[in-house]
């Protein structure tokens, strides 16, 4: 028992000196130590770690990478949320993204894109009033982010007032920032590369020390203009580059999928020789007119994506074959490698993702494998070297229990005729790591929110028994917090004030905190739509009316078997109902507001059948809902409008409309209504 305390005591001294050394390398610039002493601290913890596994539930040393911003920052919202790109890792990825944009517009002919390097830095963006920068923020989670604008003027050629003619009112202006690779070579003593380099430099709390850095950027985009001047994603690059801002050398207008592959192999070629970091090239549809008709999903917009260079592999051994559970009990196989650095990154597991594909690899235990980092960011084996195989080495034999003891089982597919490839547990919230799991996905930024309560957190606090559902969240005992080493009264008053905040909630982001399966943002937008508020939603729960509101959710355009089936085995599960329950009377869910309100089809529902002329089903659906109007997929006494386009109309959907006198709209009516 001595012996343990004294070994959890030194792993816990050797993280503190970590994160020490982290703060003087990635905030204050002023390391104290050299990166071999460094690096022998970092060794000697995971060293630990590893003969000592228990250790992680204190902290994984693989999971401190750099430092956390300062809190001395303030947190402003986005004119415009900065999102993610959605990404291509080849040819075919490339063709379905244009493919995509083809069948959303209904368009008939070849689209321009614009074309530029991804490079790698810090992204930032700037707000120009009347052509004064009065602000200047990092991405943050995409919504909000952090007031940089005093270490961002520090860069000499980024300008702080904009000279030039037709300067929009409000200009928010999206840039990458680097460091040179010329420039990082004075500096790589104290930074692990130059995007490092880049992120530490402008989380100074000092300006005057960032000044000292030779920050440099590119200008690549627009967040909020008004009034919008630009017709083309080039016409706005070209404007701002003649107003002094640097854009990028490379970037060009192409078109079509031939030249999308030449550009990308040119590029490619010349990486190595560039004096800037950039993994990869994005492409974006140059017509903003087109941008703003295809929107945004969720987390990406529909309208651009980053097509990544090819990801970087090494060869490695694997140690053991281990088994994570998921939020939705799915069975995933890890592989424990030795360690081995890809593409600047130490990596020491690698994902096999399922039962199927390790038969079909043949992956066993002490193999030689190639691994790679798919899109550089999520390691995976990709092949093995059989020639290197030990004679004694036996096929890995999956697991058919779950890590709670459960039975796991493989459901049938009725898309697919297949048994799906993932195994599962049956046991739902009863197994202890599904549960665990789905606390994660519960406090995650798109879920309730809660900062402060991350996983590391979760499964810390778990351990110690303080959480075990999802209501327990709202009644922590921090008197037994309190006596954690690392929480102190300003640590556990933040938390306080994060969980109350989280209270307060909008009924799709409620639904989708739930980690129903296969019910996603986009699906959980749709029922907070139907159902419109928690007290119609929570009528789904009861046995008289369930059959009767999943029968309705057919109606429901974006909600198919699929999804029907995963809500109703999720509230045929006893313990799933009593915790929604329980956490229903902890928050305060918010009546979802749509576009009813305003709009030609206001209150309406709303019905298509038929191709259209100049748009897409799915642009029109978007169209209908932005005008007020609630699309159902299939014909009811509910509908209020069956809107026929000109291109094959069902005609059997047109009879029963005619039958239950539901108003018939052709496409002619529905552009003039559009344009009314």
């Amino acid at each position: 028992m001595n012996e343990n305390k004294e070994i959890i005591k030194k792993f816990k001294k050797l993280i503190l000196e970590i994160k020490k050394h982290n703060k003087y390398y990635y905030i204050k610039d002023k390391p104290k130590i050299t990166d071999a002493k460094f690096d022998q601290i970092k060794i000697s913890a995971l060293d630990l770690e590893k003969k000592y596994p228990y250790l992680k539930k204190y902290e994984s040393v693989s999971n401190i990478i750099g430092a956390e911003p300062s809190n001395k920052f303030k947190k402003i919202r986005h004119l415009t949320p900065m999102l993610s790109l959605s990404n291509a890792f080849n040819n075919k990825d490339m063709a379905d993204f244009l493919k995509k944009i083809n069948n959303f517009l209904n368009l008939k002919k070849n689209f321009e894109l614009y074309c530029e390097p991804k490079i790698d830095g810090i992204s930032a963006t700037l707000i120009y009033e009347n052509g004064i920068l009065i602000r200047g923020l990092s991405r943050g989670d995409g919504e909000s982010g952090e007031d940089i604008l005093q270490n961002l003027i520090t860069i000499s050629d980024l300008p702080k007032k904009i000279i030039g003619k037709n300067v929009p009112k409000v200009l928010e202006i999206r840039c990458e920032i680097y460091i040179g690779k010329k420039d990082f070579a004075k500096m790589s003593d104290r930074f692990a590369n130059p995007r490092n380099a880049a992120g530490g430099s402008l989380r100074q709390k000092d300006p005057k020390q960032t000044s000292k850095v030779p920050l440099k950027y590119f200008a690549y985009g627009f967040g909020q203009i008004s009034p919008m001047i630009f017709k083309t994603q080039s016409d706005f690059l070209k404007s701002i580059s003649e107003w002094n801002f640097k854009t990028n050398p490379l970037s060009e207008t192409i078109n079509g999928l031939k030249h999308i592959e030449k550009k990308y192999s040119e590029v490619e070629q010349i990486r190595s020789s560039l004096d800037y970091d950039i993994d990869g090239l994005v492409y974006k549809v140059n017509e903003i007119s087109l941008q703003k008709r295809l929107g945004n999903t969720s987390n990406s917009p529909r309208w651009a994506i980053a097509y990544k260079f090819s990801s970087e592999k090494a060869i490695t051994t694997i140690k053991d074959i281990v088994i994570q559970v998921g939020r939705t009990g799915a069975i995933t196989p890890v592989a424990k490698v030795e360690p081995v650095t890809v593409g600047g990154v130490v990596v020491s597991n690698a994902t096999l993702h399922n039962e199927d594909e390790i038969i079909r690899k043949d992956i066993r235990i002490g193999d030689t494998v190639n691994i790679q980092r798919a899109g550089d960011v999520i390691p995976q084996v990709i092949s093995v070297d059989v020639s290197r195989r030990n004679k004694k080495s036996r096929s890995y034999i999956f697991p058919t229990k779950c890590l709670c003891g459960a039975e796991t089982k493989k459901e049938f597919s009725k898309n697919t005729k297949k048994l799906d490839a993932v195994r599962r547990c049956t046991r739902g919230y009863a197994c202890n790591f599904t549960a665990k799991e789905r606390l994660k996905h519960l406090v995650s930024k798109e879920a309730l929110n809660i900062d402060g309560l991350g996983k590391k957190v979760i499964e810390q606090f778990w351990d110690l028994n303080l959480l075990k559902e999802p209501a327990d969240i709202f009644n922590l005992d921090f008197k037994k917090v309190e006596q954690l080493e690392g929480w102190g009264k300003l640590s556990i008053n933040n938390m306080k004030i994060a969980i109350n905040k989280s209270r307060l909630i909008n009924l799709d982001r409620f639904i989708y905190s739930l980690g129903i399966r296969h019910i996603g943002q986009e699906n959980a937008k749709i029922m907070a739509g139907f159902f419109g508020s928690i007290e119609k939603f929570e009528k789904v729960f009861a046995d008289k009316n369930k059959k009767s509101i999943l029968k309705s959710l057919h109606d429901l355009d974006g909600i198919g078997e699929t999804q029907i089936n995963s809500i109703d085995s999720f509230f045929s599960n006893k313990i799933n109902l009593k915790i929604t329950k329980d956490l229903i009377k902890e928050l305060q869910i918010n009546i979802y507001k749509t576009n009813s309100g305003s709009g030609v089809f206001s209150n309406k529902k709303i019905m298509f059948t038929g191709g259209f002329k100049n748009m897409s089903r799915s642009e029109a659906k978007i169209i209908a809902e932005n005008n007020g109007g609630k699309v159902l997929g299939s014909i009811s006494k509910k509908l209020d409008y069956l809107i026929v386009g000109d291109s094959k109309p069902t005609v059997k959907k047109i009879n029963q409309a005619k039958d239950l006198n539901i108003k018939i709209i052709l496409e002619k009516e529905w552009t003039k209504l559009l344009n009314s």
